[in-house]
């Protein structure tokens, strides 16, 4: 049975309050500049024939507004309240983009563990040029396990970003908040009931894990390294555009990357 989590009960939450927050603008600026940087296809390209997918889409912001117009894209999760926002959203856009923009998104519901079977059941593409994971692996029952997984739905020479909730950034917010009794980064439990992550990760064992399955690693962001940080939510609205721009010229700086609330890496499978 599995027992990841599925967001079904919290998928309008995340609609409200993340995406259209501060936090979300910077986290959609550090993977927009991520993607112009080290994925370069996608820079002015309009390749049709790019193919996409986005495991444990969500509501699939970013995929569908950056990624979909240059080529085919794949949208799976879990959550069905999550995948009905994403097409919600798709056909929000299609207005403006035309029908061509929807034709070119699928969408499929499956856990990830089985989901290289389910798209050779549907006769699908089985094998990508850039597969994007983003916040999914805190959450796995066994998260070591996201990688292979990943690994076998890219083509050789494929691209993957994958995203993940940083348990150093989770440690420093505790101490600077003075729970000193309350957490402990060796030992760590989610409480019950928290939306904490339950399998928060230690960036470098990701790194290691990535090249252990044969990925070079091509950029290392974090994203808001110091955003969370401002305890003071004034303070933190006070000046939103110097605040992004900041992020962004932090988010690669040794040591700050690794200090993020959310790493993102991006990798070639070679």
């Amino acid at each position: 049975m599995n027992k990841d989590r599925n967001f079904d009960d919290l998928a309008q939450r995340f609609h409200r309050n993340v995406y259209g927050s501060l936090k979300g603008q910077v986290r959609l600026k550090v993977l927009e500049r991520d993607f112009d940087d080290c994925f370069p296809v996608l820079k002015g390209c309009s390749n049709s024939d790019l193919q996409i997918l986005d495991v444990g889409a969500g509501l699939a912001q970013f995929s569908t507004t950056l990624v979909a117009e240059r080529g085919h894209l794949v949208l799976n999760d879990i959550s069905t309240e999550m995948l009905k926002l994403a097409h919600k959203g798709i056909s929000k856009k299609a207005k403006t983009l035309g029908s061509s923009y929807a034709q070119r998104i699928s969408i499929v519901q499956a856990p990830l563990q089985v989901l290289s079977s389910v798209l050779q059941e549907r006769e699908m593409q089985t094998q990508y040029d850039l597969v994007l994971c983003h916040a999914v692996m805190e959450w796995m029952e066994q998260p070591s396990t996201l990688v292979p997984h990943l690994k076998s739905l890219l083509k050789p020479g494929g691209y993957l970003s994958l995203s993940f909730y940083n348990i150093n950034g989770l440690a420093f917010k505790n101490l600077l908040r003075t729970n000193y009794n309350k957490f402990d980064i060796d030992n760590f439990k989610a409480f019950r009931g928290s939306l904490t992550p339950t399998h928060p990760q230690e960036p470098l064992l990701v790194l290691a894990q990535l090249e252990q399955q044969g990925f070079s690693i091509i950029c290392k962001s974090g994203i808001r390294v110091f955003h969370d940080y401002i305890l003071d939510p004034a303070a933190r609205q006070r000046e939103p555009e110097a605040l992004v721009q900041k992020e962004l010229e932090y988010s690669r700086r040794e040591p700050f990357w690794q200090m993020a609330r959310y790493i993102h890496f991006m990798a070639r499978y070679d």
